[in-house]
C-alpha cells in the first residue's frame, strides 16, 4: 500500500536544509512512500532538484507562504498563521491527502493546531506526546507520556494517557499486557501530590490496565515498566534532563580520551565499543514523538534534529501508518 506523508519543511532550527535531504533519504529506503514537502516553494525546489531526481516521481511540493517561529505563541500561530507550513501540512492529513504529518516546529503550536484541525478521539480530552527510550534491558524500551503537550493535567487526563499508552505499546511494541507505571517522587503510597495520588487510585481501579505502581526518576530506565505516565510539565523536564546528561557524558568521554597521546591511543581499540554505545543511546536514532489521541497521525521531531534524526521521525510516522494507530486506540478505548 502506498503511503503519503506531509513534511513541514520550514519547521525546526534547520528547516529545508535538513528536512529535504532527510525526506529523500527515507524515500530511497521505502519504495511505497510518497512525500509532500510543505513550505516556500522557492526555497524547497532548488534543494530537491539538486539531489532528488532519482525519486522525483514520489515527491511533490505544496506551497505555503508562511511559517511558525520556534518562539511564537501557540495561540497566535493558530489564529494568524493559517497558511503556515505547519498548518497546511496538518490540513493535508485532515483532507486525507496525506496519512501523517511530521514537523520539527514549535511544539506548542503543533499541539494546538493539530488538536484544532484534527480533533481528539472520542473519550480523549487532550492529546499527549509519547516517545521511546532505551532501558538497562537490551531488548526492552520504555514509552513515556506526556512529554510536553499539556503542562497541567488532571488525574482523569493522566488515566486517559495511561490507557492510550497501554494500547500503543500493545500495537507497536507487541507487548500483550504492558506494565504501566506512574512517575512519582517515591514508590511508597504516601508519596506524591494530590494529582498523583488521585491518578494512582484511578489506575488501580481500572481493571483493563496492568498498573504496577509508582516509578521513581532514578529507575525510569531500568525496564520495570513498559509505559510510564506523567504530566507534560514533569515529562518535558525529564526529557530535557535526559538529553542534557547524554551530552554531558559524551563531552566528558571526548575530553578524557583527548588528554594526552596515551589516552588518544587508547581510544583506537575502544572505537567499536564506543560506536555500539552511541548507536544504542543516540537520541537522533530515537527521534520522533507521537501526538496520541488525535484522529490523525502527527509526529513531532526534535527542533534541533539533524538529517538522521529527522529521517527517524519520518520512519516513526511510517510505522504509525502501518499500524493505523488512531484506529487501534479508538478500538482500545471502546473496549475499556
Amino acid at each position: 500500500m502506498q503511503k503519503t506523508i506531509a513534511l513541514d519543511a520550514m519547521g525546526g532550527d534547520h528547516g529545508p536544509k535538513v528536512v529535504v535531504p532527510a525526506g529523500l533519504q527515507v524515500l530511497r529506503k521505502y519504495s511505497d512512500l510518497n512525500l509532500i514537502f510543505v513550505g516556500r516553494k522557492e526555497i524547497i525546489s532548488p534543494l530537491l532538484q539538486q539531489t532528488g531526481a532519482d525519486v522525483s516521481h514520489r515527491w511533490q511540493i505544496h506551497h505555503a507562504a508562511d511559517e511558525v517561529g520556534m518562539d511564537e505563541s501557540p495561540g497566535l500561530a493558530l489564529r494568524q498563521k493559517k497558511d503556515s507550513s505547519m498548518r497546511v501540512a496538518i490540513n493535508l492529513v485532515k483532507a486525507q491527502e496525506a496519512q501523517a504529518c511530521v514537523s520539527a516546529g514549535n511544539t506548542g503550536a503543533l499541539v494546538a493546531t493539530s488538536r484544532f484541525v484534527l480533533k481528539t478521539l472520542p473519550g480523549i480530552d487532550r492529546p499527549a506526546i509519547i516517545a521511546r527510550f532505551p532501558t538497562l534491558s537490551r531488548e526492552k524500551e520504555v514509552r513515556i507520556l506526556d512529554l510536553g503537550a499539556n503542562v497541567d493535567s488532571s488525574a482523569e487526563h493522566l488515566c486517559q494517557f495511561a490507557v492510550m499508552g497501554s494500547v500503543f505499546a500493545q500495537a507497536v511494541d507487541n507487548i500483550p499486557n504492558p506494565r504501566v507505571g506512574l512517575l512519582n517522587i517515591g514508590e511508597e503510597s504516601i508519596k506524591g501530590n494530590e494529582q498523583v495520588k488521585q491518578t494512582a487510585e484511578l489506575l488501580i481501579n481500572n481493571k483493563s490496565l496492568n498498573y504496577i505502581g509508582f516509578i521513581e526518576g532514578n529507575t525510569l530506565f531500568e525496564g520495570k515498566a513498559d509505559v510510564v505516565v506523567c504530566d507534560g510539565f514533569i515529562g518535558n523536564i525529564s526529557l530535557k534532563v535526559t538529553e542534557g546528561v547524554a551530552h554531558l557524558i559524551a563531552h566528558y568521554a571526548r575530553r578524557a580520551f583527548s588528554q594526552n597521546w596515551l589516552t588518544k591511543l587508547a581510544v583506537l581499540p575502544a572505537l567499536p565499543v564506543l560506536a555500539r554505545l552511541k548507536k544504542q543511546v543516540d537520541p537522533q536514532r530515537r527521534n520522533g514523538a507521537i501526538l496520541l489521541g488525535l484522529t490523525g497521525i502527527v509526529v513531532k521531531s526534535h527542533g534541533r534534529a539533524g538529517i538522521l534524526g529527522l529521517a527517524s521521525a519520518i520512519e516513526e510516522a511510517i510505522l504509525e501508518i502501518d499500524k493505523n494507530i488512531p484506529r487501534l486506540i479508538e478500538q482500545g478505548l471502546e473496549k475499556r
